[in-house]
């Protein structure tokens, strides 16, 4: 009846090819026996015709309920629950099926697929299923067990395609129809992948409170969340969850209405997160340093009628209330939350942020979520979104054009979330601990710092601020396993002279993601925790992770690595971005993926430049792959030139590079004003003249690229995650040099 219903809800209604494992051949038999005209082909994997246990495992099954209530047996891994539940499903359900009768009755084809050591049930229960069955076809996979086609699972993959394709079975087809091998040859990095990785990985179909509501059921009593000294078990943050979907949608949230949290790392922010999302409502996230001025644009864009927010936030939301555009403000209080040697160092204190508040009262409707919390029920939605309604809409950094909102949805965070977890094998289930210091409101931060601990039942410890002494404090006392960030963060920690003391070597997976990760900081971060520290890359308009370097085989220095499972990379001419370039070539990044946008939101042609029909995506990266399939970063497409004929663009790095040897530089940007490069320097004490860093450019670089002009300055406009604003570099520079 459940396969029915599936069905129905899906939309299918044509034959199936039904497949079925263990105890789930019982079902698939009875299905193919009561609907025959629905089933195309069925395929039985080490399905038993009477599923009598052997001996060691009746025995531990008949051991009493008590005892078995705190005993780990080897079945119940795999078969997801307690022994005491396993012991009842076994006596009154699978101990009295008999398959014979209903295998006879069978009239499709049909595929059985066994292991040679399977000793979970009694083997000659197995053995009699194919000789049951009219005109089936056995394949015994050799040694393997009962998850056979976890085990053996491209053979099983091979097999199952056979069938269904009628192939003949012969070393000749072995040889030349080895669909692995094919892809390997399409995608040469997936030689590059860590044993345990996948080539491609299944999205289901599901959506991103789904990824909460899983971790809460089997996870029920774990801590979900640390903040400070408040923590928040997965029972209770789906509890807090459903309260405030349920409030918003009292409120007058509708379906596809937009929300802007507009809060620091923080359990607010998880819980509003969700519920939006639960309640069918879109979240749109800015960057957590975006003016004021380029919020209210944004909110005015996505005609945002919500906002969640601090009461410190009270200039802002009054301004943008007094254009019209909101309909309800929620206010969080964050200070009950934090310790009282932080409380004096935020930006308001408790008068001024009363004061705020009864300012925020004459400009209309104001709750705050504590209010809603305990105003309204924790019953779960029955109405909820489908993967393919819109998620997020969430606004690019800026750094080489104005911000985009970019449009993602369930199904694009789903991937992405599957994809990086398949990308880190060793994560247990319920068991790791993330060091949050990301921003969620990034794209980085929302996938890696939120939706993919989630998905692993995993502890969120949420840090709202990075200062490095506080975050060594924080690895000390919650030794935190996995922890996502930029390469300021690792060198932060590793120039600290108390790294050492506080147990960092909990730490054993990190990737690395938004700016290029220097190999000196690599290499002593995993000295100092003995984890892995790796390069990625992504882009919001990919959800953001689309490559990034094994952590356990192969990696290349100054790579970005390779692209994750189920993502397919190519290199393209950068004129019009559609000719594949051979291998070593420079060209235009381009990538294909179900993590990939939908588009931009409210543009049409920006969206037509950079995504094609077949979902290819134009990243604006310059870029080139090796042989092996690894790709390596060039410069942003914006920021090349053309200093003598358009087919030799010339790029910052070009530059940069030759600067970089001076001995007392620091950091160097290059930029390309009026077609002549810029060169903006950060030095030590120590600083070279600037008639000295364009000498030693002469030396080492031809003439059309050596700087016109250099310019020292203590430091540069950067994004909050650390990359150069080149953009604002050439803006104050035209600003203050208009005749240039």
């Amino acid at each position: 009846g459940d396969v029915v219903s599936a069905l129905d809800v899906l939309g299918v209604t044509g034959q199936i090819t039904l497949v079925a494992h263990s105890f789930g051949g019982a079902i698939a038999t009875e299905f193919a026996v009561r609907y025959p005209e629905r089933v195309l082909n069925l395929i039985l994997i080490a399905t038993s015709g009477e599923f009598h246990l052997n001996r060691t495992y009746r025995m531990l099954l008949n051991i009493p309920a008590t005892a078995l209530r705190g005993l780990t047996i080897p079945t119940s891994g795999w078969l997801g629950a307690p022994p005491d539940i396993l012991r009842a499903w076994y006596q009154n359900c699978l101990k009295t099926w008999r398959g014979w009768d209903l295998f006879g009755r069978i009239n499709v084809p049909t595929l059985v697929i066994r292991g040679h050591q399977d000793r979970v049930f009694q083997k000659r229960y197995f053995e009699g299923v194919t000789q049951a069955i009219p005109g089936a076809v056995e394949v015994n996979m050799g040694y393997s067990g009962h998850m056979v086609m976890i085990e053996r699972r491209d053979a099983v993959n091979r097999e199952i395609e056979r069938y269904l394709n009628n192939m003949q079975r012969t070393w000749r087809v072995d040889q030349l129809e080895n669909p692995r091998e094919e892809l390997i040859r399409a995608r040469p990095w997936l030689n590059q992948y860590d044993e345990n990785v996948p080539f491609t990985v299944a999205i289901p179909a599901v959506t991103v409170p789904s990824l909460l509501r899983s971790a809460a059921r089997r996870f029920p009593k774990r801590t979900a969340v640390i903040h400070y000294e408040q923590r928040i078990n997965y029972q209770k943050l789906e509890k807090e969850v459903n309260r405030f979907a349920n409030g918003l949608k009292a409120l007058g949230l509708g379906k596809g209405e937009r929300v802007l949290i507009l809060l620091p790392n923080h359990p607010a922010l998880v819980i509003a997160f969700y519920a939006i999302l639960n309640a069918g409502g879109v979240v749109v996230f800015s960057a957590p340093d975006t003016s004021e001025d380029e919020l209210i644009r944004q909110i005015g864009e996505t005609d945002t009628r919500f906002v969640i927010t601090l009461v410190e936030n009270a200039i802002l939301i009054a301004r943008a209330r007094q254009l019209g555009i909101l309909k309800h403000i929620v206010l969080v209080d964050r200070t009950g939350n934090v310790p009282l040697t932080q409380r004096f160092s935020q930006r308001l204190s408790d008068r001024a942020q009363e004061k705020a508040r009864e300012e925020l009262l004459r400009y209309g409707v104001m709750v705050t979520m504590r209010d809603i919390l305990d105003a309204f029920p924790d019953t779960a939605q029955t109405e909820l979104p489908g993967i393919q309604d819109l998620a997020i809409i969430s606004y690019t950094g800026g750094t080489t054009a104005a911000p985009k909102g970019v449009m993602l949805t369930h199904k694009n965070l789903v991937a992405n979330t599957i994809q990086v977890r398949h990308w880190i094998p060793e994560a247990r289930e319920g068991e790791e601990v993330f060091l949050c210091a990301l921003a969620i409101s990034h794209s980085y931060g929302f996938t890696t710092t939120l939706n993919l601990p989630i998905s692993l039942g995993a502890t969120l410890v949420l840090k709202d601020r990075f200062e490095v002494d506080d975050i060594l404090m924080t690895i000390r006392k919650q030794r935190p396993t996995i922890f996502p960030g930029v390469p300021g963060m690792y060198m932060a920690i590793i120039n600290s002279p108390n790294a050492r003391n506080v147990g960092i070597d909990s730490i054993k997976a990190c990737i690395s993601g938004s700016a290029p990760l220097p190999v000196e900081v690599q290499e002593a971060f995993e000295r100092l925790t003995h984890g892995r520290l790796v390069e990625g890359y992504g882009m919001t308009e990919a959800s953001p992770v689309t490559h990034a370097n094994p952590l356990n085989g192969a990696k290349r220095v100054g790579s970005i690595g390779v692209p994750i499972p189920s993502t397919e990379a190519r290199i393209v001419d950068l004129v019009k971005g559609k000719r594949v370039v051979p291998d070593g070539q420079i060209g235009e990044l381009a990538v294909r993926g179900p993590q990939v946008m939908q588009g931009y939101w409210n543009d049409g042609a920006g969206t037509e430049a950079v995504l094609s029909r077949d979902g290819w995506l134009l990243t604006g990266d310059v870029a080139q792959m090796d042989a092996s399939g690894f790709f390596h970063l060039i410069a942003r497409k914006a920021d090349m030139w053309y200093p003598t004929k358009p087919g030799e663009p010339a790029f910052p790095r070009d530059v940069e590079e030759v600067i970089y040897e001076i001995p007392q530089v620091r950091e160097v940007a290059v930029v390309a004003i009026a077609g002549q490069p810029v060169a903006f320097v950060i030095t030590g004490k120590e600083r070279p003249t600037k008639e000295a860093v364009i000498s030693y450019c002469k030396r080492r670089l031809p003439p059309e690229l050596v700087p016109k002009i250099v310019i020292f300055l203590d430091d540069f406009p950067r994004t909050f995650i650390g990359k150069v604003l080149r953009r604002e570099l050439a803006r104050r520079f035209l600003e203050t040099n208009p005749a240039s």
